[in-house]
């Protein structure tokens, strides 16, 4: 069994972990989930056989079972939770904060798996392959899941269930 050396471990994680918790947070809404889940994800990171994966696949292994831990908290509550109200800074700029607080909510009713795939695909700017690793799915049916996601979220933003 191949290990991660502790310098490269640490390394790792201090590039990497911030990306990690800000697509946790965004996915789940709340700082405690994000850090629970965040450290687990690194654990099992350590604990798995992954000193001869590279910088890109260790990245996407620790986003698949942060992806993977979220499902499982959110099968074991049996529903999900929504996403808090951001407080908005905007000095100097128009926001539509009634208009931004509707497009957090809405994010917050789309499935796990469609709140993942928006994120990575649009806020990490993955490729449909690093998608597919990092969520388990094939990547030729990333396309498709997203064109899905895309739509649910447009539905919801114009008030249809």
């Amino acid at each position: 069994m191949a290990e991660l050396t502790e310098a490269a471990f640490s390394d790792f994680y201090r590039r990497d972990a911030r990306d990690v918790w800000t697509y946790v947070y965004r996915a789940t809404g709340n700082a405690a989930d994000a850090d629970d889940i965040v450290q687990d994800a690194f654990v099992r990171m350590l604990r798995a056989d992954v000193g001869t994966l590279g910088e890109t696949d260790l990245r996407r292994y620790v986003f698949r079972v942060a992806g993977n831990l979220m499902t499982d908290r959110w099968r074991r509550s049996g529903r999900e939770r929504p996403l808090p109200t951001y407080e908005m800074a905007a000095r100097g700029t128009q926001v539509d904060v009634a208009e931004t607080i509707d497009v957090t909510h809405t994010f917050g009713a789309l499935k796990p798996r469609e709140r993942a795939l928006l994120w990575l695909a649009y806020v990490e700017e993955d490729t449909h392959e690093e998608i597919a690793d990092a969520l388990g799915v094939k990547r030729a049916s990333v396309k498709v899941l997203l064109s899905r996601a895309r739509a649910r979220l447009r539905d919801l933003l114009k008030g249809k269930p």
